[in-house]
């Protein structure tokens, strides 16, 4: 269990810092590049995206967001495959060692960055096996609260903390996950000492947490924003740097805890060496579905913020967040089993 031992402060560019940069680039590479319209990827046959997460959840639904769209883009059917299991390595795994002609690619998230770190041993290079295509999106999430505990905001929480280390927990839905790691940032950035409960899934830690055998946790976004309507659990602070109107109120942790910042990604990848005709054909085809009213109307809607952040970026953005991870990891002990 990570200590309450002061640290080093984490340095490293902030995540609405690097994505306000990589919004411009994004216009910018728009503005130089032709249309990708009816590109013919692999001859034309079936591009399949792989998801290493279950039907239903976060990645899934982007990732069938935007196939329908990139298909008519693309002028050639786009399908979504679930390969889940090992923190989205088995569909990681597939891609990186499919061809490089465009037909096999990964709708990925944060876990392709923290499995670096967290795992000590992966049948592939998270940077090195894999063509960054566009950053898709990212989903804040929210620290709640039962509302029995003696705290409404983040000050009151570290006073609450600081003054009885070891007394607090926190629910983990998920060991390694992004939400897991911002609970372990918290008390790393804070020098508390808050007690990590692991559960087997999001459900059973949300439902623990509500029936107050769990005092905080970390979720996302589209976890908890019916609970927190219902009056049934309380947001002390929001991980985005600025504040979330779906949960009017709620400050941003960062304007209490300086730096403080975390958000779930979702990005598209192909196999290294994909030749950059074919990546740029594939990201045009991503940006102009995530452009689509009705994709970004739902994606927002959701909680999301739409990207299609341009590949040269994107690649930029997961060596960055490989080391930002790094740290984090490394602090809480976490590994994978």
């Amino acid at each position: 269990m990570p200590s309450s031992r002061p640290s080093a402060p984490i340095r490293r560019r902030s995540l609405s810092a690097w994505l306000r940069g990589a919004a411009s680039a994004c216009v910018l590479t728009l503005s130089m590049a032709p249309l990708a319209a009816h590109a013919q990827i692999a001859g034309g046959k079936a591009v399949r995206i792989l998801v290493g997460a279950p039907a239903g959840g976060t990645t899934d639904t982007l990732a069938r967001t935007i196939a329908q769209e990139m298909s008519q883009q693309l002028g050639q059917p786009v399908v979504v495959e679930n390969r889940p299991g090992a923190g989205g390595n088995i569909a990681a795994d597939l891609v990186a060692k499919s061809s490089p002609d465009g037909a096999t690619l990964l709708m990925s998230f944060t876990s392709h960055t923290i499995n670096a770190t967290l795992y000590k041993k992966l049948p592939f290079d998270p940077i090195q096996d894999f063509t960054p295509i566009t950053l898709v999106a990212t989903v804040p999430s929210v620290l709640v609260a039962n509302p029995r505990l003696p705290a409404n905001n983040v000050p009151e929480l570290i006073r609450l903390a600081r003054a009885q280390p070891g007394k607090l927990n926190f629910a983990i839905g998920s060991v390694g996950s992004s939400v897991h790691l911002a609970g372990d940032m918290f008390k790393m950035m804070t020098h508390t000492y808050i007690v990590n409960i692991p559960y087997k899934g999001t459900a059973p830690a949300i439902a623990d947490l509500l029936a107050g055998h769990c005092d905080l946790m970390f979720a996302s976004t589209l976890n908890v924003l019916p609970h927190v309507r219902a009056g049934k659990l309380k947001v002390l602070g929001v991980t985005s740097a600025a504040p979330l109107p779906q949960f009017p109120g709620a400050a941003p942790i960062g304007a209490t805890v300086q730096g403080f910042e975390s958000s779930a990604w979702f990005g598209l990848f192909g196999p290294a060496g994909l030749p950059a005709d074919v990546t740029q054909a594939i990201y045009q085809a991503a940006r102009k579905a995530l452009d689509t009213p009705s994709v970004h109307k739902r994606l927002e809607s959701d909680g999301a913020q739409p990207l299609g952040t341009p590949p040269e970026s994107f690649a930029a953005f997961v060596r960055q967040d490989v080391k930002r991870w790094a740290t984090v990891v490394k602090y809480s002990g976490a590994t994978s089993e």
